[in-house]
């Protein structure tokens, strides 16, 4: 298993790895200076041969790699004899320079352009455009949208990602076409493609595994009266359409003769019919079970954050929540929006363990969080999360492709540019910054989805790849390229001991941030 996870890391990094140092490679070549050494990673050298002036070489870290250019360093010029002048990076003109340091990130760019040209070409296949949980106070619940539609079409369009939802200028949303239980229905909206949109990201769908819990944490799974479960539905759609008479599977003392089986994350977890109950009219299924005695599985307690709110108070794996403050509380989402309404600085918490209540009084603790104070108290959801469901688009031509492709690309430019602002200026906690451990789990994970999510998230990493390395600072491309813009402004170099200070500060810089957000990774996987 680890070793697989490695090998899609690797599969994952190495082309953008690859294209970029390409970049740097070709326009190096195209201007006539020499370049000693091509290589894919850091480190002691793996494999490599020499061919001509360059030796070609993978090194042992995949995290990177590196072009060494002849003469690269402004520092040691003098060095440098006469007649070798030519063919050093150093000696060459200013705009010679600023494109083979701009090749890098112009490689990256131009690979995400390529990936989403593909895609398009060959059709994608993206998660559905699934509503999640709307209260009925919501905008789009009173333009007649319910939780749980799949958008289909939009002014007779088909539609296939959020981006085919956004209209050109101010144009409207007529019409709205919907996969509702099983049948389609035509709602009609007047928005704004973009009003659409800003609303259904605020209710993405949770995609819970229709599973409950007792009071002593035996786990059930619901059914219909039929006996039989669609495990490809939500516990959001029952909780749309159930039906009064409800089925509860429960874990059987001795797996046998199990009539179904659900997937829980990477195991089978056998279930076999224990009784049934009957359901008067009821609004709300999380009532209507709570008042039978039964929770969401999301309520259990999976796991609890060390030196956590919930850790000192006492709070235990297998603790089933069911209030906050005395009110009664269905799902987990309930509880975090709870939590953040409560105006006193220590909370009382319920929970049920071993069929007994038992209270707790914890004291949260409080964040920034994209640019929202947040209050946690550090425990984590045992609920069964469905894959989402995929669809396949249909294949665009050239022509379309071509532009579309130009458009994704600008917009993930921009959205990363966005990205950054938002954490320059804390409205982002640096805590949701990644080192490479969770770049590997998101390429697993979309590897393990689909090959077509896998090239998607590359494309965006090799945005984010040309952009970091855009940045102002020495060492990385864009420093290179803001002390070629000082030359021009200054007339003439930068001075030995400017130039000396600056690659230390922006050394420093880049080991803080490297340091920072491989803290994060064992943070948040360890």
């Amino acid at each position: 298993m680890l070793i697989e996870k490695v090998a899609i890391f690797i599969l994952f990094l190495g082309p953008l790895v690859f294209f970029h140092e390409l970049g740097h490679f070709l326009f190096a070549r195209l201007f006539g200076v020499r370049v000693e050494v091509f290589s894919i990673g850091f480190g002691p050298k793996i494999l490599k041969f020499k061919k001509g002036d360059t030796e070609y070489a993978i090194s042992l870290i995949p995290l990177g790699g590196y072009v060494k250019m002849y003469g690269d360093d402004p520092l040691n010029k003098d060095a440098i004899p006469e007649d070798q002048r030519q063919f050093s990076f150093t000696f060459k003109g200013k705009w010679a320079r600023f494109w083979i340091v701009m090749g890098g990130p112009l490689a990256n760019f131009i690979m995400a352009y390529v990936i989403f040209f593909s895609l398009f070409m060959a059709g994608e296949k993206l998660p559905e455009l699934k509503v999640g949980v709307l209260p009925q106070v919501s905008t789009l619940y009173e333009s007649g949208i319910r939780s749980g539609d799949v958008i289909k079409k939009v002014n007779g369009e088909d539609v296939y990602n959020p981006s085919d939802i956004v209209l050109e200028g101010d144009d409207l949303i007529k019409t709205m076409t919907v996969q509702r239980m099983g049948s389609e229905k035509k709602i009609t909206l007047n928005m704004t493609g973009e009003a659409f949109i800003e609303e259904f990201v605020k209710f993405p769908p949770t995609l819970r595994s229709p599973v409950v819990v007792d009071s002593k944490g035996n786990k059930f799974a619901l059914s219909t009266q039929k006996g039989k479960m669609d495990w490809n539905i939500s516990y959001d759609q029952i909780n749309q359409s159930w039906t009064p008479e409800t089925i509860l599977y429960a874990y059987p003392t001795k797996i046998e003769n199990s009539e179904i089986t659900l997937s829980e994350k990477d195991n089978e977890v056998n279930f076999e019919k224990e009784r049934r109950l009957d359901f008067a009219n009821f609004e709300s299924l999380d009532k209507a079970l709570s008042d039978k005695g039964f929770k969401s599985i999301d309520l259990l307690v999976k796991s609890i954050k060390m030196k956590s709110p919930a850790d000192k108070a006492g709070i235990k794996q297998g603790d089933i929540i069911t209030g906050l403050e005395g009110v009664e509380i269905f799902s987990f989402e309930d509880l975090g929006q709870n939590l953040q309404k409560t105006k006193t600085d220590s909370v009382k918490v319920s929970v049920w363990r071993d069929g007994k209540v038992m209270d707790f009084n914890i004291t949260p603790e409080v964040m920034n969080q994209n640019g929202q104070v947040i209050k946690l108290i550090g425990v984590y959801s045992g609920g069964i999360f469905q894959p989402l469901k995929f669809i396949e688009t249909k294949s665009k031509g050239i022509a379309q492709a071509a532009v579309q492709s130009v458009v994704r690309t600008w917009d993930t430019i921009i959205k990363t540019l966005e990205g950054f602002k938002k954490l320059v200026t804390a409205e982002v906690s640096f805590k949701t910054i990644g080192g490479p451990l969770a770049i590997g789990k998101v390429a697993s994970d979309s590897f393990n989805t689909s090959m077509s999510y896998f090239f998607q998230l590359m494309a965006l990493i090799s945005v984010n790849l040309g952009v970091i390395n855009l940045f102002p600072i020495p060492v990385l491309d864009g420093g290179h390229i803001m002390f070629i813009f000082l030359e021009i402004l200054n007339r003439g170099p930068i001075s030995r001991r400017k130039m000396e200070i600056a690659q230390q500060v922006g050394l420093s810089l880049l080991l803080m941030l490297m340091v920072g957000a491989i803290f994060n990774d064992f943070s948040r996987f360890f």
